[in-house]
């Protein structure tokens, strides 16, 4: 089971994006959406970040056997939550957190290694 199935129930939309164009970016009203509520697919969506980092774990084959993790977000923050085999996984997963587009920052106090 994959990491939006997991997390948020989800299967993969098929024009989801990791990082998605931020110039492509805004509600229907035209006002732009900042990039940690962009969703899957370019919409609003209050836990987009999250769903993008799960989204990016995903396309990582080498992370399929981690079921206890979880991804949240406090505003532009990538939180994550549970445990992890070892540092090298977690500095990894960190890694690519940080570069979803609208990530500041990832915080892994929550984090058990072992």
């Amino acid at each position: 089971m994959g990491w939006l199935q997991r997390l948020f129930g989800l299967e993969k939309p098929q024009d989801a994006q990791v990082n998605p164009d931020p110039t492509t970016v805004s509600q229907n009203n035209g006002e732009d959406i900042p990039l940690e509520r962009v969703g899957l697919n370019g919409e609003y969506d209050q836990s987009g970040l999250a769903k993008r980092v799960a989204l990016a774990f995903d396309e990582n084959p080498e992370f399929d056997n981690i079921n206890n993790l979880w991804v949240a977000q406090t505003g532009s923050t990538v939180v994550l939550k549970g445990s992890v085999p070892s540092q090298e996984i977690l500095d990894q997963l960190v890694n690519i957190a940080s570069g979803v587009s609208g990530a500041t920052d990832v915080t892994t106090d929550e984090v058990s290694v072992g």
